[in-house]
């Protein structure tokens, strides 16, 4: 089964909503996952009524098939948006979220911080049937060998992985194609995010304008059962961010990379 190809909005950072959804149906997807990202990208507010976000997406000729809701698993209050997260993800018919530790700029996390408090998470995911998928990001979950010794110590199968491809190489130092296989077992999305430069470099071109070795990460997730989403995100060199004419032509960069791989 072909996995599906979906657009992350965060693509058009610093855009508007509209415009995002508006781009990343001129590059040819069909499928996007939503950022409601406090203090980043906030595409979404999930304080707010889902109807509207979902009007759009029908105009645009979009079906979301995710949120991206990263807040600071570490505090109270980071969980409580987390958890209004879920519920707006299930009141817009969304079947999973995705989030961080330490939130979007987390990056060096207190573990036990988190642990002491990601059984409030686990709990409203299974009460809403929304899977959280923890992105591979900050120091705790820098790697996929890390990701997945932490998902087997929360031990709740309403919490999962989302892998990114190039965080893995920003904060982790090693390749995706040398990593992945540790989180087949665990992973429910793909960050199909490219990279140039080493640890720390902030260099995120569209898939295949980077040094990710596509035909062979795909290969791999293929032969693993992987059959969930690849999302495509972009984040360039950072801000000022490109036009959303150039952010729309380098969807359609990673489309043409990807989509004949996932077909």
């Amino acid at each position: 089964m072909a996995n599906t190809l979906v657009a992350h909005t965060n693509s058009f950072h610093t855009h508007p909503f509209e415009a995002a959804l508006s781009g990343i149906a001129e590059a040819g997807f069909q499928h996007v996952e939503l950022s409601a990202v406090r203090g980043w990208t906030e595409h979404v507010d999930v304080d707010d009524d889902p109807a509207p976000t979902v009007a759009l997406l029908e105009q645009a000729g979009l079906q979301a098939v995710a949120l991206s809701g990263h807040s600071d698993l570490t505090t109270d209050a980071g969980v409580s948006l987390a958890v209004r997260a879920i519920q707006w993800a299930a009141a817009a018919g969304l079947d999973r979220i995705t989030t961080a530790i330490g939130g979007h700029a987390g990056q060096h996390e207190n573990l036990s911080d988190f642990l002491s408090r990601v059984a409030v998470v686990a709990e409203s995911a299974a009460r809403s049937e929304v899977v959280v998928a923890l992105e591979v990001h900050g120091d705790i979950m820098a790697t996929g060998l890390k990701s997945r010794e932490l998902i087997e110590r929360i031990g709740s199968d309403w919490v999962r992985i989302k892998y990114d491809t190039a965080n893995v190489e920003f904060y982790g130092g090693v390749k995706a194609v040398d990593d992945i296989h540790h989180v087949l077992p665990y992973l429910v999305n793909v960050d199909a995010k490219d990279k140039r430069g080493g640890v720390g470099v902030w260099d995120f071109p569209p898939p295949g304008e980077g040094s990710i070795d596509w035909p062979r990460l795909i290969g791999i997730l293929r032969a693993g059962g992987y059959a969930g989403p690849v999302t495509v995100e972009i984040e360039f060199r950072g801000e000022p961010w490109p036009s959303p004419p150039e952010v729309t032509e380098a969807l359609r960069t990673a489309r043409r990379t990807l989509e004949p791989l996932l077909a």
